[in-house]
């Protein structure tokens, strides 16, 4: 049972960590940063394998964290696909740095380590290890300069910039979305 725990243990840690080089943006506005977010580009993971049309969606919760909407649509099995999550602040609220959990008492590391500062227009993301990478942007594309930036910046800090998977958002046949 102890050695359980203590493997538990190590992989809650785990999924809590920085990837090396990488360091959270700081001076973090959680209020400007609320809103809705279009996934512009991913390296691949389980829970979004064939989801395009993603969004991101972040409000307030009552009890001080962030409320997490993730939306994405199964051309395979033609319907939406939804995940509700909730996110806190790891150290303090000026640093992007949270942990978001979307089953149980598991966290993951949620990292902003690019950040349009000025307008918050695009955000890049980590997770726990450079196997999770995500740029955002608040409109479902992003100018290619800017694209091409944040994917320099992502190589440059060892993130496998070739397996990314660039989101389409075209709208559905005879519909608004």
């Amino acid at each position: 049972m102890k050695a359980l725990c203590m493997l538990l243990a190590l992989f809650v840690t785990g999924c809590m960590g920085i990837p090396d080089n990488v360091k959270p943006v700081e001076n973090f506005e959680v209020e400007r940063y609320l809103g809705r977010w279009y996934e512009i580009a991913r390296l691949d993971n389980s829970f979004e394998r064939g989801l395009n049309r993603i969004t991101a969606d972040y409000s307030l919760r009552d009890d001080g964290g962030v409320r997490v909407l993730n939306r994405g649509y199964s051309a395979e099995k033609q319907k939406w696909k939804e995940a509700e999550g909730k996110a806190y602040f790891v150290k303090t609220p000026d640093l992007g740095f949270l942990k978001v959990s979307f089953f149980g008492p598991f966290y993951g590391s949620y990292i902003v380590l690019a950040l349009d500062q000025e307008n918050y227009q695009y955000s890049m993301i980590s997770g726990p290890d450079k196997s999770y990478l995500w740029i955002l942007a608040r409109r479902p594309n992003l100018d290619k300069g800017i694209q091409n930036m944040l994917i320099q910046k992502a190589a440059a800090l060892g993130f496998d910039t070739g397996k990314l998977i660039f989101v389409e958002h075209d709208p559905l046949p005879g519909s608004a979305n």
